[in-house]
């Protein structure tokens, strides 16, 4: 079996305008730690992220506690954003239509397929392994992009499942791979900060 720990990044800076480089604040950095103290008593074999920093730096001082190298994939990075940004009525747009997406941005699909398509590649490179323990992975995530994943093995999620994790920062959901079958979800940790318009 393979256990995938999703991580939603702490909080970050709203204010600050390029996503790529947008940073935690000193509280989600603090909140940080609460990752590591979940991680810590598990055997974890590999970390991999999106490349934005608040994503990094939710991690990084648990793959230092393992001495693990974080592998940055570029397919797990957050929803592109177009000039209408994120509001609750474009949320709801796009749950409601997955092909929808603003001018510049990406819609829920866009953002699903290039996300599952990193998982399966991480699933398919470690079945290959055939180790004889089970496998647990980390993998730091974004809010949108983490609901794609969890939205591709539960199609009931929604807009209303979105928008019930949105102000949890960080948050910690596993899923259980038997294969390439999802056969296990559970929720480890959420700490609430309200969102406040950018993720």
């Amino acid at each position: 079996m393979i256990k995938i720990y999703f991580i939603r990044h702490a909080q970050p800076e709203y204010d600050w305008e390029d996503d790529r480089t947008r940073p935690l604040t000193a509280v989600g950095k603090e909140d940080s730690k609460k990752v590591l103290d979940f991680l810590k008593d598990k055997k974890i074999d590999a970390f991999y992220c999106s490349p934005y920093k608040r994503s990094l730096d939710t991690i990084k001082e648990s793959a230092c506690y393992f001495n693990k190298d974080i592998i940055i994939d570029e397919r797990f990075r957050e929803r592109e954003k177009g000039n209408e940004g994120n509001n609750h009525i474009m949320f709801q747009k796009r749950w409601e239509d997955l092909n929808f997406h603003e001018e510049g941005g990406e819609s829920i699909a866009m953002v699903q397929n290039r996300n599952i398509d990193a998982l399966e590649d991480i699933l398919s490179e470690y079945r290959n392994k055939k180790m004889e323990e089970d496998i647990s992975i980390v993998i730091g995530t974004h809010g949108t992009a983490l609901s794609s994943i969890l939205h591709y093995y539960e199609p009931s999620y929604n807009h209303q499942s979105f928008l019930r994790m949105i102000d949890w920062m960080p948050y910690i959901v596993e899923l259980d791979f038997d294969n390439d079958k999802c056969i296990n979800k559970i929720e480890h940790l959420y700490i609430y900060k309200e969102f406040k318009g950018k993720k």
